[in-house]
């Protein structure tokens, strides 16, 4: 998958603000999270301690604490006289990952369409308008952190609290991936429809409806991810528009659908060449020897 420009060394993408001892840990696992997230630290990427101690003002206590609450979360992987690196999830671990997350969140839709509070549609529905305006401006993170909040809403008015911390769990995994698959302005302006789709489905109340559009949007990411780690960086901008995604969504609630969505959103991929090319690697220079290039 190709870098975002934004890529950089450790020291320079965690900058130099120092962080406040009160807090410490949970902030530098915050801090490291969101490079993460953000793909400012690729996967693979060597996390050098000193480097990061002396960016954020910090001991390497409160920063192995955070490492460990973040390989927790299988963000980030702790190898013994290897240190930290980003955790790089295998081609078939990011397409099972996302098919349960499609699982996930179809369950939660169907449930919160029911038991959500006005108040909390209405939140909901509030946070869909920033994060369009955030789409309008072309501001990635910030329509990213709208959406997030979106999706852990939505799970949470499901008003079921193991799912609620299973979606958690499984979605840390891949958040970098579900900000990535949006570095296309066709891909994002489809991923903006869908989400206001979403919000008009759960407004109606319509369980079924919402659960399978749910379904049929982590579907169209998984395709983007999957041709993205493939080096197919082409997919048709039809990712799906109005009733397109309203007609996979239909197919993605029947019985046996998943197979035929699946052939569905695989022929919407304009596959540049016949083969699968292999990701090129990235490098593991140490940091502290000039960086993470």
């Amino acid at each position: 998958m190709t870098r975002p420009a934004a890529f950089a060394t450790v020291g320079a993408a965690i900058g130099t603000g120092r962080i406040d001892r009160r807090v410490l840990h949970a902030t530098v696992a915050e801090r490291i999270r969101d490079l993460i997230t953000q793909g400012t630290l690729a996967p693979g990427a060597r996390l050098n301690e000193r480097v990061i101690c002396d960016r954020l003002g910090v001991s390497r206590t409160p920063l192995r604490e955070a490492l460990k609450v973040l390989a927790g979360e299988g963000l980030v992987r702790l190898t013994p006289n290897r240190g930290a690196e980003v955790t790089r999830l295998s081609r078939d671990e990011v397409e099972q990952t996302f098919e349960l997350m499609g699982a996930l969140e179809a369950l939660a839709g169907e449930l919160a369409a029911s038991r959500a509070t006005g108040a909390e549609i209405a939140a909901l529905g509030r946070l869909n308008a920033a994060m369009r305006q955030a789409h309008g401006a072309r501001d990635l993170p910030g329509y990213y952190r709208a959406n997030q909040s979106i999706h852990a809403g939505i799970a949470a008015a499901a008003r079921n609290p193991v799912l609620a911390q299973t979606y958690r769990n499984i979605n840390t995994r891949i958040q970098a991936l579900r900000f990535s698959s949006n570095l296309n302005r066709d891909k994002w302006d489809a991923a903006m429809r869908e989400h206001d789709q979403m919000l008009e489905a759960l407004e109606a109340r319509d369980g079924p409806r919402l659960g399978a559009l749910m379904r049929a949007h982590l579907a169209h990411k998984r395709v983007i991810v999957l041709a993205q780690l493939d080096g197919q960086e082409k997919v048709v901008a039809s990712v799906r528009f109005g009733a397109g995604l309203e007609a996979d969504a239909r197919l993605a609630h029947q019985p046996h659908a998943a197979a035929r969505l699946d052939a569905a959103s695989a022929a919407r991929v304009d596959v540049a060449s016949g083969t699968r090319r292999k990701t090129r690697p990235v490098p593991r220079d140490s940091v502290g020897r000039g960086g993470v290039r």
